[in-house]
């Protein structure tokens, strides 16, 4: 299993947990939150390099 497989199935299995203990709004919120919140802590060439790179996947 790949180190992206891993960290993956780990978040699902956060995810899972979060919906047992938490209501399901608050489950979403996190789950949207956390990556924005990374997102807009990059620095703005940061942001630049990972649009120019997700762009170039999309394209392959």
């Amino acid at each position: 299993m790949s180190k992206n497989a891993k960290i993956a199935a780990g978040g699902v299995a956060v995810g899972f947990i979060l919906l047992i203990w938490l209501p399901w709004w608050v489950t979403f919120l996190i789950v949207v939150g956390v990556p924005v919140a990374a997102y807009l802590a990059l620095d703005p060439s940061q942001r630049r390099r990972l649009r120019r790179a997700s762009r170039r996947e999309i394209g392959r």
